[in-house]
């Protein structure tokens, strides 16, 4: 969020990295940074004392914490540390994708099938030793900017976005070593609650019941390729049948045509039959 134009002019030099003094949100305070000493524009964080009731936020105390926001993506833990580090000694700093209570450090279960994660503008909880710590940032006159890669050699453009492809390739052989092993975890687990089913089999519990499975009976036989696309086949013709059957008002017209056709039909080989009993004088309609 660099200041605009007019404002660096009415600075004096158009040049120069001094930064411009900007009107933050209520309660919170802007402090001016740079990618590099080299850079010529600023960006702004905007930071202020986390207050919240303490059974919402237990783990971080409310005297000792500085809430962090519109934190750049090339901006690290390592590099706040380094940056609140001049007002007091850092106890901790926890970079989150968006605000609220301390998240809970998750393991990954694997390094392969985890989320793609698209780093943006971050919120940061900074917790200090002591009081001091918020007390000399309160104090402090935030106009020259903090220089956030200093001394480091940051990754931009077109280099970090080749690394983060480098990073993403998958080795096959490290792959399947994590698969074959996870494979081998699953069956041992499948295996032990085999095991423990056919023990507790025919024992009755506390109540007196026995737990009944279905071990003993008779799988059914999966069905052949060829009987499954006999299957399909009369279903796909059934539904063609009914979407097709009396959908037009000339289809409901020849249907009751040759629905009298046949009953026309059928009454006139009745008549024929009654006609050959008569002669035969095996009629008997009574």
């Amino acid at each position: 969020m660099a200041p605009p134009r007019k404002q660096q002019r009415e600075n004096g030099d158009s040049g120069s990295t001094n930064a411009v003094q900007i009107q933050a949100p209520s309660g919170y305070t802007a402090v001016p940074v740079k990618f590099k000493e080299a850079s010529r524009s600023c960006h702004y964080l905007y930071v202020k004392e986390h207050k919240v009731r303490q059974d919402l936020d237990p783990k971080r105390p409310q005297d000792r914490t500085l809430f962090i926001t519109n934190i750049p993506p090339y901006c690290t833990q390592k590099c706040l540390l380094r940056l609140c580090s001049r007002y007091g000694p850092v106890q901790s700093v926890e970079l989150q994708e968006k605000p609220g209570p301390a998240e809970a450090t998750k393991v990954p279960e694997s390094k392969f099938f985890l989320p793609q994660y698209i780093p943006g503008f971050q919120f940061a909880y900074v917790i200090f030793r002591n009081r001091a710590g918020v007390l000399s940032f309160r104090s402090s006159i935030h106009q020259e900017p903090l220089v956030m890669s200093k001394g480091q050699q940051e990754l931009t453009g077109v280099h970090k976005w080749i690394t983060a492809y480098s990073q993403s390739l998958t080795d096959p052989e490290e792959l399947q070593a994590e698969v074959d092993s996870f494979m081998q975890e699953y069956d041992r687990k499948i295996s032990e609650e085999e095991a423990k089913a056919e023990e507790e089999e025919g024992v009755p519990d506390e109540e007196g019941w026995v737990k009944v499975t279905r071990k003993g009976r008779r799988p059914g036989l999966p069905r052949t390729e060829a009987a499954n696309i006999r299957v399909l086949e009369r279903e796909k013709r059934r539904r063609a049948q009914k979407e097709l059957l009396n959908f037009y008002s000339w289809q409901h017209r020849e249907n009751k045509r040759e629905h009298l056709a046949q009953l026309r039909r059928k009454f006139e080989e009745d008549k024929e039959k009654i006609a050959v009993m008569r002669a035969q004088r095996k009629f008997r309609p009574f």
